[in-house]
């Protein structure tokens, strides 16, 4: 049942670019970003947030150096431009891009549950903090009071 890194981050471009497109961002740059922000877990994996308290969180633009060292000087900036980008959350569209990665787990939480899974309620409720925009706040809020299967009704 749990998805991989790469349904999460198909899904994070998808909604970044939905949420840029109602912030009046630009939705090919939020959805870019969402792309590389958790290319860094190629090397260290998810680290939940239960082991938080006995390890120091990696460096994402350290990994991203690492990661990236290699590249020709063209597609290394770029890589490192958005990765520093998404973890500074300057533009709109990182603001979007990390909602995005909220929101989708909040999404996998509120799945999880219509399938029988329980205490999921901790992870619901931390994919609803610190939002930054509207459009955000309104898609979670319908997220937990709509099931994920409403669309059938239709």
């Amino acid at each position: 049942m749990p998805g991989s890194v790469a349904e999460h981050t198909f899904r994070t471009a998808q909604i970044a670019a939905l949420l840029a497109a109602e912030e009046g961002a630009n939705p090919e740059r939020a959805a870019f970003l969402a792309l590389w922000h958790d290319t860094q877990e190629t090397r260290t994996g998810d680290i939940p947030h239960t082991a938080a308290k006995y390890m120091t969180k990696p460096e994402p633009r350290e990994i991203t150096a690492d990661q990236t060292d290699a590249l020709p000087v063209t597609s290394r900036d770029m890589v490192r431009t958005a990765v520093d980008e998404y973890e500074t959350r300057q533009t709109i569209e990182a603001k979007c891009a990390k909602d995005a990665d909220k929101l989708e787990m909040l999404l996998q939480a509120v799945e999880y549950r219509e399938t029988g899974v329980e205490r999921v309620a901790g992870w619901i409720e931390s994919g609803r903090k610190g939002l930054a925009t509207e459009t955000a706040r309104r898609i979670a809020e319908a997220a937990v009071t709509l099931s994920p299967l409403a669309w059938r009704d239709r």
